[in-house]
């Protein structure tokens, strides 16, 4: 299948000039940044890690450390998170939303509820090893096991989704004599029932794939004559309702999911700078393309425009390049 992101490998690429033009970049006094993020954002992030490999050939020095000693805040978050392999860069936020006082549970569940059962499947793996690598005496008490991290951190019904999707076993096509059963059983644990059984819609929602939940959406819809996603916001709260909320908003459209993720962290007063630079840099080779159509489709003006008026810098030049145009 063809490509739908906006960053695409570059057709005539020398990994060891583009490591003489970053190098030449970072050489004496001040930066260049503006060859910086123009290189950087014109390459596939594969093509960065062979960029990465010969500039340590040609130069002895790390890109990555040379680039945050040269760059600061924002755009070097940004920057450094291209940078990245696309599970290195999930499973080390996923560890930094866990780690520390507070669990950051926003990431938790855009990453779980959105990616492939093969990407969570390479997660679990490299969150196994990546931390066995690094710093080994501040991570061992963590035992490397993401599922267990997650447990350590989360609970109730919020915790035993994470956890089934962490199995990364979703049914495969649609099971066609289910379809009429889970939107029967869905409508008996919210609509029909005095309060709610979470664990009815947290075991149909987890385990069942994309095209099987929105033939039960549809039936749900005609059955009790409402929209999966109004009787989540009305019969459950907090972090369980943010995650069925994804998973379901997922199983419709990834590209529709992550449109209003970008929306909201750019509404009203102040930007969520995490949430903008995560998802722009893990979908900016994916499906960036559809993303914008879905953000233009759902919301009154393009991504483009919106980022534009809501970061400044470099940081937004960065941004701008990674949007890939704009549909006003």
């Amino acid at each position: 299948m063809a490509s739908r992101g906006t960053v695409k490998a570059s057709g005539n690429f020398k990994a060891s000039e583009d490591a003489e033009v970053l190098h030449k970049a970072m050489k004496g006094l001040g930066t260049d940044e503006d060859s910086i993020l123009q290189l950087l954002t014109a390459r596939s992030n594969a093509q960065r890690q062979e960029i990465k490999a010969t500039y340590k050939t040609l130069f002895g020095k790390d890109l990555v450390s040379d680039l945050k000693g040269e760059l600061g805040g924002k755009f070097e978050t940004l920057i450094v998170g291209l940078m990245t392999p696309p599970i290195a860069y999930d499973v080390t936020s996923l560890r930094n939303a866990i780690k520390g006082a507070g669990t950051d549970e926003k990431v938790l569940v855009e990453i779980l509820s959105s990616r492939t059962c093969q990407q969570v499947k390479d997660i679990i793996a490299g969150y196994r090893q990546g931390f066995q690598h690094k710093c080994n005496r501040f991570y061992n008490k963590y035992d490397d096991n993401l599922e267990e991290d997650v447990c350590g951190d989360t609970s109730g019904h919020f915790k035993r989704l994470l956890v089934i999707l962490l199995q990364a076993n979703r049914q495969r096509g649609i099971q066609g004599g289910e379809i009429e059963n889970d939107a029967q059983a869905l409508f008996k644990a919210g609509e029909q029932h005095f309060g709610t059984d979470e664990q009815a819609f947290v075991t149909i929602l987890g385990n069942r794939s994309a095209e099987h939940l929105r033939k039960v959406f549809d039936a749900y819809m005609k059955l009790s004559g409402f929209e999966m996603e109004e009787s989540i916001q009305r019969e459950t709260s907090g972090c369980l309702r943010d995650l069925l909320l994804a998973v379901v908003k997922c199983a419709r459209s990834v590209p529709g999911y992550f449109a209003e993720t970008l929306y909201y962290s750019m509404k009203g007063a102040g930007t969520d700078d995490n949430t903008l630079i995560r998802v722009m840099v893990t979908r900016s080779e994916v499906d960036m393309l559809d993303i914008r159509a879905e953000f233009r489709r759902k919301f009154a003006c393009s991504l483009h425009s919106m980022i534009r008026g809501d970061t400044g810098g470099d940081y937004r030049k960065a941004l701008l390049l990674l949007c890939g145009g704009d549909d006003a």
